[in-house]
């Protein structure tokens, strides 16, 4: 389906603004955009790259499958942020996968038309070197983490990655992404039997609350102590 101009300059703000009556237009002839159910796969590792995505709706990670079954998440992605494009510039398959963890809407725009574009308009390239350098300096953060922070600091910090990501309910506490367990160990490097094991753990010393997949951060000083010094 495609999407009208006056979509585009709605979700995609921060490129349309950079660029010229033509390249909007040339934009908006390939866009179109795809509804996901949760867990529905977006793209896999091995597929070739072919579109710059943009989720407009819902939530996505993009995860790694490893050694003897083992998944790592790499990211979460929120609306409205692009994903699925470093792969295209690196002239190489892609090395992760992504599906959707909810109900989600992604747009999609073909890379060659952001190729195209980008050869042309300096300032659009740069917003995109900008945002492959931003997501370089957290994965840099993120090896750190994972590799060198205990279990409590490893779960203490993917909490606060999701807070500060997705933000809070009305109440002012519950994360507003409900992760499976799986995932949420996933996220941080551990098994399942680990993550559940220190929810229970933060549960009992009234660092949060669960009530199903719905966790609410009581004591989030503490919370962030403990990511702090792993």
């Amino acid at each position: 389906m495609a999407k009208s101009r006056i979509e585009l300059s709605k979700y995609l703000a921060d490129v349309w603004q950079l660029l010229s009556e033509s390249e909007r237009n040339l934009l908006a002839s390939d866009v179109y955009k795809e509804n996901f159910k949760n867990g529905d796969i977006i793209y896999l590792e091995d597929d070739e790259p072919k579109d710059l995505m943009c989720l407009l709706e819902g939530k996505v990670k993009i995860f790694k499958n490893g050694i003897g079954g083992r998944t790592q998440i790499i990211r979460m992605i929120r609306p409205v942020q692009y994903f699925g494009y470093r792969a295209y510039f690196a002239k190489e398959k892609y090395v992760t996968s992504a599906s959707s963890v909810e109900k989600s809407t992604v747009c999609f725009i073909p890379m060659k038309t952001v190729e195209e574009i980008a050869r042309k308009n300096g300032d659009f390239a740069l917003f995109f070197v900008n945002l492959l350098s931003v997501d370089l300096g957290i994965a840099d953060e993120r090896v750190v983490s994972l590799t060198q922070k205990h279990i409590r600091g490893r779960l203490a910090e993917s909490l606060i990655f999701l807070k500060e990501s997705y933000g809070l309910e009305e109440d002012g506490a519950t994360i507003n992404i409900y992760l499976a367990r799986e995932d949420l160990a996933n996220l941080s490097n551990m098994t399942t039997s680990n993550a559940i094991r220190t929810l229970s753990i933060f549960t009992n010393e009234r660092i949060i609350a669960m009530d199903g997949r719905k966790i609410k951060i009581i004591d989030e000083d503490r919370l962030r102590k403990i990511s702090r010094i792993g």
